[in-house]
């Protein structure tokens, strides 16, 4: 870990302070590959965002408001790929999200964000490692890490439980440890098939 650490002497976890903004792309991650996600982002923001203001690279939008994704209709997620469990859980999310930005603490945002439907550990982790920076945040339960940590550390794959004994020397920087851990690198073996990318427009 030291080694990987001086090869990358700049490394910093950056924060936006913008809850919302961190927590709907969050949601669209939620147990979907990649390409679900990132496609469902991509037709929301087209339809909802505005044009970025200013100079500004051709297709690049503004994240909508809370009060715009509380509106959204069924059938756009729909359209999206997004399907009924994560739209429900952005707009209930978007009617608190008043108090969602106003957490002053990574500790009470978790505990705000934990006591909303369809937001758990991982969710709550990607959102505060996003808008908070916080460098101590583990996304527990992410398809990939736990494997990739006991790999990189042991040689062997290893589960949440098994990853989070494994960080303990790292605690404050867990998620930093995290980062660094995947710019090494160090990935076991792929063995059996990849998840394929399903099309909920299709359903």
């Amino acid at each position: 870990m030291a080694d990987v650490a001086r090869k990358f002497p700049g490394l910093r976890i950056g924060r936006t302070g913008r809850v919302m903004e961190a927590l709907v792309p969050a949601v669209l991650e939620q147990k979907v590959v990649g390409q679900e996600a990132w496609r469902a982002w991509r037709w929301l923001l087209n339809r909802y965002g505005e044009p970025a203001p200013g100079p500004a690279p051709d297709g690049m939008r503004v994240i909508p408001e809370a009060a715009v994704w509380r509106q959204i209709p069924i059938w756009h997620w729909h359209r999206s790929g997004a399907e009924a469990v994560r739209a429900r859980t952005i707009a209930t999310a978007a009617w608190h999200a008043a108090k969602l930005e106003a957490a002053a603490t990574t500790e009470e945002l978790d505990r705000l964000l934990r006591a909303l439907p369809g937001i758990g550990v991982w969710t709550s982790a990607e959102v505060r490692q996003r808008a908070f920076g916080d460098p101590d945040a583990v996304s527990v339960g992410d398809f990939h890490l736990a494997k990739l940590v006991g790999y990189a550390l042991t040689g062997e794959k290893t589960d949440d439980p098994g990853m989070l004994r494994l960080l303990e020397p790292y605690q404050g920087h867990r998620h930093r440890a995290t980062v660094l851990i995947w710019l090494s690198g160090l990935r076991p073996p792929a063995r059996g098939p990849r998840m394929s990318v399903r099309d909920y427009r299709a359903f």
